[in-house]
């Protein structure tokens, strides 16, 4: 019995000394070493070869293959009008009026997912060539049906034909492919140009099947990946999440309740075509309700402002790790994005927006980066005309370029509400930040 993954070589070689001597070895993995029970040559079999027969007997275990199951992916391009009128009807039905947000939120969500799933398609995957046209499969299923029944003649006929109408639709396809990246490039269509180039080149998928642990020793099991996964995001994502300063004291200024013009312009300012977090909701589910959407998420917000509670669902964010330059074993060499809640992005956008204000009083001028209207090209502009004025009056240039180290996920909490009580944060805006930060949970 041969197995070319458990007998990685077979060498046989002889030594001429006084007499031919036949020295046969079976070499295999430590970890598959226990697996082997036994392993003899027979010289007298004739396979043509100066290598002789090797029959290993092993005991081999068949792991069961677990189900994975894909969140639902609505086909956003096709949400119905029933979709519109029964949600609209069930949000009609809900008590609006001093609720727990976790309660109120559980309601709003259910609606959504159960009309969701009965109304809306679920997207669907092209399985066949995207170049393929209805001439050309009409071809293929003949070519199906004449080799079923055996006529080889016909069938090669029919294969050529569809060799030559493939690659002619092929050829059509990536020309207007290439036109229309060209026409996306010439107008400043970024998102769809890169979307273009994304969907004709393919999208490369780096394989993930070890990683390392603190010890340099490679991961291969599924759940010591995702233990060290976690163990890793753990490090990064919960240093100075609990701080034991008091910061009650005398409050002087509130903030005023959440508007609901706050809410309808929130809803419309998020970015679609986005992933949904863990509850599977896309924001186009509730932009397209629009005011009556606005009314239920208002509502919402008010109860979260008021009792500062936070709804179990947009605790939870999803981590994607997306490899990096380097060994790809390395958990430091992924950068890694948070799935939110899109109906939790409504209100950090409101808290966003509030603090802004603040903010933008204790930012210096001089820097671009994350800021709006401004950017590095700014700065990479001022650089080149201080380069060229030193060229001119040859004078020596020092630069100086720091770059931290997963600068966003190592923030000092303890110093960062410091800071932003000593900027004139008012009540309720520092608290519910603080309890944003603290409640996350992370899979």
């Amino acid at each position: 019995m041969w197995s070319s993954y458990f007998i990685t070589c077979l060498v046989s070689f002889y030594y001429l000394l006084q007499w031919p001597i036949l020295y046969s070895y079976s070499i295999c993995s430590q970890r598959w070493r226990s697996s082997i029970q036994s392993a003899k040559t027979r010289p007298g079999a004739d396979c043509g070869s100066d290598h002789e027969l090797l029959i290993a007997k092993f005991r081999l275990k068949l792991k069961k293959g677990g189900k994975t199951t894909r969140p639902f992916r609505y086909d956003l391009n096709q949400i119905l009008y029933d979709y519109s009128v029964e949600v609209r009807n069930r949000f009609k039905g809900l008590d609006l009026i001093d609720r727990v947000p976790d309660e109120l939120w559980n309601e709003v969500r259910d609606i959504v997912q159960e009309t969701g799933i009965k109304t809306i398609p679920m997207e669907k995957k092209c399985k066949k060539a995207k170049w393929l046209s209805g001439e050309a499969l009409q071809i293929a299923v003949k070519r199906r049906e004449v080799k079923s029944k055996g006529a080889k003649e016909r069938y090669k006929h029919l294969n050529a034909e569809f060799q030559r109408i493939a690659r002619r639709d092929k050829k059509a396809f990536f020309s207007d492919q290439c036109k229309e990246i060209e026409e996306n490039n010439r107008m400043g269509k970024t998102r769809d140009l890169f979307k273009k180039i994304r969907d004709t080149k393919g999208t490369f998928h780096a394989k993930m099947g070890s990683i390392k642990d603190r010890n340099g020793m490679d991961l291969r099991e599924a759940e010591d990946i995702k233990k060290r996964w976690q163990e890793y995001t753990e490090e990064l994502y919960k240093k100075g999440l609990h701080d034991p300063d008091n910061h009650d004291g005398v409050i002087t200024d509130l903030e005023p309740d959440i508007l609901e013009c706050e809410v309808k312009w929130a809803l419309e300012s998020i970015t679609t075509n986005k992933a949904s977090g863990g509850d599977g909701i896309p924001v186009e589910l509730f932009q397209i309700l629009k005011d009556d959407a606005v009314k239920v998420l208002h509502s919402l917000r008010q109860q979260i402002w008021k009792t500062q509670q936070w709804p179990q669902d947009w605790k939870r964010s999803v981590f994607i790790p997306i490899p990096k330059k380097g060994n790809t074993k390395e958990c430091s060499n992924y950068c890694t994005i948070a799935l939110l809640s899109h109906a939790s992005k409504v209100m950090l956008k409101i808290l966003q927006a509030r603090l802004q204000q603040y903010v933008n009083h204790e930012l210096s001028d001089v820097q671009a980066g994350f800021r709006k209207g401004r950017g590095t090209r700014d700065q990479i502009a001022n650089i080149r005309w201080i380069m060229e004025k030193a060229r001119e009056f040859q004078k020596n240039i020092y630069f100086c370029f720091i770059d931290y180290a997963k600068a966003f996920d190592c923030v000092d909490h303890h110093k960062l509400w410091k800071i932003l009580k000593e900027m004139g944060i008012p009540p309720p805006d520092l608290p519910l930040e603080k309890f944003v930060c603290r409640s996350g949970s992370n899979s």
